[in-house]
């Protein structure tokens, strides 16, 4: 017997099934017959698939037993089992590196964290919810030496040969004091009913059956009534997914999703979809209504199951579904693709193409429908997942104008947030351009933006997109329909002869201040210019974007090498209508203006959304130019 310690956040997690997590504890029984269910699942497909487990017996099923007496419950399954390394890397690690992300997202909430349990793979651990000593016996199939891995959760484990009768696991769970409840017939039922009714696979359980009294014609009783056990399913054992639509209703849904998606908490939304003709397939998606936990990890767990004519295939191909539509729980069944299909093939077979882009027509097609006829039920699915949904914009080009059409926007003229389909209502038919300004910061501080004067006196509505996402991906999106999406900052507007003699008569009064400010500035500014688009502020930044060392800048970042290049120097646009640079124009204080330059800089950063370089030096600066003028 080998004695061993678990991961540190094995053993974190563990501590937490003990002392905190007390809130809903009856899904663990839900969880342990999830794992099972993933055991026969993978058993099945190498038996199909894999020349090594042609011989072995499938024959599935889950057992549940309980003894009263000994205070014991037990699952037991008929699935692949485990040798000693996968005790160890599944018992006594946590294998998935997402699930760290359980830790860092905990609550302090019993209901709220408990229900993460089975979202990131540590369902096991939640036996120790109700058990204060578990023992699991398993047999690899195809191998011949059993195992017997014991714990109290006391940060250590044993692991040590044993025998066992055919291949599979069974875990026996020593309840704790006063968790008696989970030995009642009736309560293992209906937790089972309640989780676990579509799991693929035979559930069953020693039930007490009442046999009544035989009577003669007389109605004397010649046998007595009498209890006998019978081993009986407890659970419908089908596929829900190939079910009629017709012949589910809203409760079989939702009880699925519960297994599917680890989750108590009832799906927003779910598209199930049968294809018949060249290919053969059937799809059941579901939209949570909260997003999973590790949606915007690198590392986060795919939502949906593949499976070729009710075989199991895979639940960790990222590629079933494009990377925006990753808050996607559900199930892909095909008739048309090899059991033995590896995941390289997968990515390149035709037909998966095929169902995926039909799907991702699907879905998008659904959220437009919610979006129109349950705006409400829309406005919380884009709460969660908006900004996930505008990742399609950079990568799925052949959806991009469905997907700007999903999209909702704050806009400069309205507090209102509205579609584009709804905007463009109001664009000038003349030009078709489409501004937006994107900035990461709140709508407020972009609509008081200095880019956006000239909009203002014009009437002209802009779309504000604050989220840092925003900035990233929409200077990729150059247009919709027939409508072209411009930069606020690069919008043009056309200048009568008078407009333009009375800019160069500006430029030419305000030379010898724009001079004085780039000297102060010097390499921190690209050069001065004196603009008639301003109307209430001081200055504002713009970016040359004819440089070529934005080009690559804008390049490295699209590549996810931001940081390597730095941005070119701004343009420093300077008003010459707004009193304080006409008073500074008249100023012969030379400390006075270049304390007014450095301040007025940091001031059109902060609109722009920058961080100042030195908050001290602009603190004093302000200071000394408040003293002059008390």
């Amino acid at each position: 017997m080998a004695k061993h310690q678990f991961q540190t956040e094995a053993n974190q997690i563990l501590q937490l099934m003990i002392h905190s997590l007390y809130s809903n504890k009856e899904i663990f029984l839900r969880e342990l017959i999830s794992n099972a269910s993933d055991a026969l699942d993978k058993l099945n497909m190498l038996v199909l698939t894999n020349e090594a487990y042609k011989g072995i017996k499938f024959d599935p099923r889950i057992d549940i037993k309980r003894d009263k007496e000994k205070k014991t419950l037990t699952v037991s399954d008929t699935g692949i089992g485990m040798n000693e390394v996968d005790l160890m890397n599944n018992l006594g690690t946590i294998a998935k590196s997402g699930t760290k992300a359980f830790l860092e997202n905990l609550t302090g909430d019993q209901k709220v964290d408990s229900n993460l349990i089975g979202q990131f793979g540590v369902g096991f651990y939640a036996a120790f919810m109700v058990a204060d000593s578990v023992e699991v016996i398993t047999k690899k199939a195809g191998e011949d030496q059993a195992y017997k891995w014991t714990s109290t959760g006391n940060g250590e484990f044993e692991v040590e040969e044993t025998t066992k009768e055919g291949h599979g696991t069974e875990i026996i769970l020593h309840l704790k004091e006063g968790e008696e409840e989970f030995l009642e017939e009736y309560r293992i039922e209906a937790i089972v009913k309640k989780y676990s009714n579509h799991i693929p696979f035979p559930i069953f359980m020693d039930k007490e059956k009442h046999i009544p009294a035989v009577t003669d014609d007389d109605g004397k009783e010649t046998e007595p009534a009498r209890t006998e056990i019978e081993n009986v399913q407890i659970n419908s054992a089908n596929a829900l997914w190939t079910i009629s639509k017709n012949e589910l209703k809203d409760e079989d849904y939702k009880a699925f999703y519960e297994t599917l998606a680890h989750s108590n908490e009832e799906p927003l939304k779910w598209m199930h979809h049968k294809a018949e003709g060249a290919i053969e397939y059937t799809t059941l998606f579901y939209i949570p209504s909260k997003a999973p936990m590790d949606i915007y990890r690198v590392d986060y767990q795919p939502g949906i199951k593949l499976y070729i004519n009710r075989v199991f295939i895979t639940d960790d191909d990222k590629e079933l579904m494009p990377t925006y539509l990753r808050f996607l729980r559900g199930v892909i069944d095909s008739k048309d693709l090899p059991l033995n299909v590896s995941r390289e093939i997968l990515q390149s077979n035709p037909v998966m193409a095929k169902i995926k882009n039909a799907s991702v027509k699907k879905v998008l097609s659904e959220l437009a429908k919610m979006m129109k006829k349950e705006p409400e039920k829309y406005d919380t699915f884009y709460t969660e997942f908006g900004n996930v949904l505008k990742e399609g914009l950079y990568n799925d080009f052949a959806n991009r104008e469905k997907i700007l059409e999903l999209l909702k926007f704050h806009t400069l003229n309205s507090d209102e947030m509205t579609t584009i389909e709804e905007f463009v209502k109001n664009v000038d038919e003349d030009k078709k351009e489409i501004y937006y300004l994107a900035n990461k910061g709140s709508v407020d501080m972009l609509k008081h933006s200095p880019v956006l004067e000239k909009f203002k006196a014009r009437g002209i509505d802009v779309l504000l997109l604050n989220e840092e996402v925003d900035t990233i991906i929409f200077p990729m999106v150059t247009e919709y329909k027939e409508y072209k999406l411009v930069p606020a900052t690069d919008a043009k507007f056309e200048e009568s002869e008078e407009e333009k003699k009375a800019k160069e008569e500006l430029e030419k009064e305000f030379e010898g201040l724009a001079k004085e400010f780039k000297e102060t500035l010097g390499e921190s500014i690209k050069e001065v210019e004196v603009t008639t688009e301003l109307t209430e502020s001081p200055v504002a930044l713009k970016v040359d974007k004819e440089d070529p060392s934005y080009m690559m800048a804008q390049m490295m970042k699209q590549m996810g090498q931001g940081g390597e290049v730095p941005e070119p120097a701004p343009i420093l646009q300077i008003n010459p209508k707004h009193e304080l640079i006409a008073k500074l124009k008249d100023s012969s204080d030379q400390n006075l203006i270049e304390d007014a330059a450095h301040v007025l800089f940091d001031q059109a950063k902060l609109f722009d959304g920058r961080e100042l370089d030195d908050t001290a030096d602009f603190a004093m600066r302000l200071n000394r130019i408040i003293a002059k003028a008390l």
